[in-house]
C-alpha cells in the first residue's frame, strides 16, 4: 500500500509521491520563541516526528528542517518587558525548547535555522516581488513592504476563502497599504521598538514580516519545490496562506502537500501563555506523568483530530502505556531484547492510511495480548516474535521502552545504579525475612518500597521490581 496523506490544499487525502524518488524534503513551522514551549506546542514536534519515523522506515531518505522565529511582534514586547535583549529572550527559551524535545524522544531534525540567520534570501524575494508587481513600499515614510493581495489571484485557495470575505491583516497600519488584507514582508524599524531590532536593506531598516522567513528558509534548504509543508491547523490562515502566495508569486512552487496537525485544547480552548492555560513538562512531571507516557498519550490520537486535555485522559493514557512497557520489559528478561521485528502488515496498513496511529495502536494491543499470554504458557518462541514486533511499533511511535532515550545515559546511569543496588539490598532483606517466615517483615519492606513508587512482582524467575503503580 503507498503512503496517503491529507492534503490541505486540496481537502482530500492523496497517494504521497515525493518530488525525487527516494528522498523527501519536509518543513515545519516551529516555535515563535517568546515563551518556553507548552504540551501544546510539544505535540507538533511529536506528531511530525512520527511521520519522519515513519518515512524513514519506509526507506526514503529525509531532509527534515525546522525552523526557529527568533524575531516577532511578541518577543520585542517581552523584551520590553522584561529589560532584556531579544535576542537573549529567543535563545533561552531555543535551549529550553530543544530540552522538552530531548525529553520526549524527538529526532533532532536535519537542520534548525533562525530567521534572523536568513536576512539576504527574504531580501532577495522581496526585490523580485516588487520587481514583478507583487510587492510595493509603503507610502508613508514608515519603511514597511507590503505583498499586494489582489496582485495574486489564487489568494485565498489554500484556506478555502475569498479575499472578500478576509478580515484586515492586523501586522501594520493601514494608513500605508493600497488593501487592507495586504500584509508586511518588511516592517520598518519603530522608536518604540528596540534599538538592535533591525537591519540594514533596500526599503531602509527593519526587519522581516512573520510570513517571508518561513519561504526564505524553505526555499535556502529544501529548494524552489518541497515535498511537505506542515504545521498547526491554525497556521493555515493567515500564516500558511501567505507563505504559498508570496512564494509562488515569486516563481517557486513551493509545497507539494499541507500537512496540517489538529491542536491541543483545554477546557474547549486553544492553550496558549497569553490565555493564561499552559501547561509545560514541568506540570505533567507533578502528575506522576512522565515525557514517555505523555508520547503515548500523543500518538494515541490521530494527528489530524483535535485532543481536549484533561488530567484523567493523560492517566489512562499513561496506565495503557505502562501494560505495554510491563510486557516489554518481562518479555525482555524472558528471552532477551533482541532485535526489532517485523512490523505486522495491518500496522503498516494503517500508518500508510494518513498516519491512523489509532488504527495502529490496536494493532499494537493484539501483539501485546498475545505476548502476556505466551508468557504466562512459557511459549518462548511466541513471546520472542511478540516482542520483536511490539518494538518495531514501538520504535515508529517513537516510546520503544528499550530504547536508550528512555532507559538513560550519563547521570542517570550513575543514578540507576544506585537505586538498583538500594534496592537489590532491600529485596535480599525480605528474601531472608521470608526465608525464616518473618511474613511480616517481608511484607513491611514490599509496603515500604511500594510507599516510595517502587512496585515489586515475585515472579518464576524471582521478585522484579518496577517504578509506578502496579495495575
Amino acid at each position: 500500500m503507498t503512503l496517503r496523506l491529507y492534503d490541505t490544499a486540496t481537502r482530500s487525502v492523496r497517494d504521497f509521491v515525493p518530488r525525487e524518488a527516494g528522498k523527501v524534503g519536509v518543513y515545519l513551522c516551529g516555535l515563535t520563541l517568546q515563551a518556553p514551549p507548552h504540551i501544546g506546542h510539544l505535540r507538533s514536534g511529536v506528531n511530525y516526528d512520527v511521520l519522519r519515523r515513519w518515512l524513514l522506515v519506509s526507506g526514503f531518505e529525509v531532509t527534515f528542517i525546522r525552523n526557529l522565529t527568533d524575531i516577532d511582534d511578541k518577543i520585542l514586547v517581552k523584551a520590553g518587558e522584561q529589560g532584556r535583549p531579544f535576542w537573549s529572550i529567543a535563545y533561552a527559551n531555543e535551549l529550553k525548547l530543544a530540552e522538552a524535545y530531548r525529553a520526549l524522544n524527538v529526532l533532532p531534525p536535519t537542520y534548525e535555522p533562525r530567521a534572523t540567520g536568513h536576512i539576504p534570501e527574504m531580501h532577495e524575494l522581496i526585490a523580485k516581488l516588487i520587481a514583478d508587481g507583487h510587492a510595493y513600499p509603503a507610502t508613508d515614510s514608515s519603511g514597511d513592504v507590503y505583498f499586494d493581495v489582489r496582485s495574486w489571484p489564487a489568494y485565498g485557495s489554500l484556506s478555502n476563502q475569498s479575499p472578500d470575505d478576509m478580515q484586515s491583516a492586523g501586522d501594520a497600519p493601514e494608513r500605508g497599504k493600497r488593501d487592507p488584507r495586504d500584509f508586511a514582508l518588511w516592517k520598518g524599524a519603530k522608536p518604540s521598538e528596540p534599538a538592535d531590532a533591525y537591519w540594514p536593506s533596500p526599503w531602509g531598516r527593519g526587519r522581516p514580516g512573520w510570513h517571508i522567513e518561513c519561504s526564505a528558509m524553505c526555499w535556502r534548504y529544501l529548494g524552489a519545490e518541497f515535498d511537505i509543508h506542515g504545521g498547526g491547523l491554525d497556521l493555515t490562515f493567515p500564516h500558511h496562506e501567505n507563505e504559498l502566495a508570496q512564494s509562488q508569486a515569486a516563481g517557486l512552487p513551493f509545497a507539494r502537500f499541507w500537512v496540517h496537525h489538529g491542536l491541543l485544547n483545554i477546557g474547549g480552548a486553544k492553550m496558549g501563555k497569553s490565555a493564561g492555560n499552559a501547561l509545560d513538562l514541568t506540570y505533567v512531571d507533578s502528575l506522576g506523568v512522565r515525557p514517555v507516557d505523555l508520547r503515548y498519550y500523543y500518538a494515541a490520537a490521530h494527528y489530524r483530530s483535535v485532543i481536549d486535555y484533561s488530567e484523567d485522559a493523560l492517566r489512562e493514557a499513561a496506565v495503557a502505556y505502562r501494560r505495554i512497557e510491563g510486557f516489554v520489559q518481562r518479555a525482555a528478561e524472558r528471552v532477551g531484547a533482541g532485535q526489532l521485528g517485523a512490523l505486522p502488515a495491518a500496522f503498516t496498513a494503517a500508518m500508510d492510511d494518513d498516519l491512523n496511529t489509532s488504527a495502529a495502536l490496536a494493532v499494537l494491543h493484539e501483539v501485546v495480548r498475545d505476548g502476556n499470554t505466551a508468557l504466562a504458557a512459557g511459549d518462548d518462541v511466541t513471546v520472542r516474535t511478540a516482542l520483536g514486533a511490539a518494538r518495531a511499533m514501538l520504535d515508529i511511535l517513537g516510546v520503544d521502552p528499550l530504547d536508550p532515550a528512555w532507559t538513560g545515559g550519563g547521570r542517570v546511569d550513575d543514578l540507576r545504579g544506585v537505586v538498583d543496588s538500594l534496592i537489590a539490598l532491600a529485596l535480599e532483606q525480605r528474601a531472608q525475612a521470608r526465608g525464616r517466615k518473618d511474613w511480616a517483615a517481608a511484607d513491611a519492606v514490599r509496603d515500604q518500597l511500594k510507599q516510595a513508587g517502587v512496585v515489586v512482582e515475585d515472579t518464576a524467575q524471582g521478585p522484579r521490581w518496577t517504578i509506578g503503580e502496579q495495575d
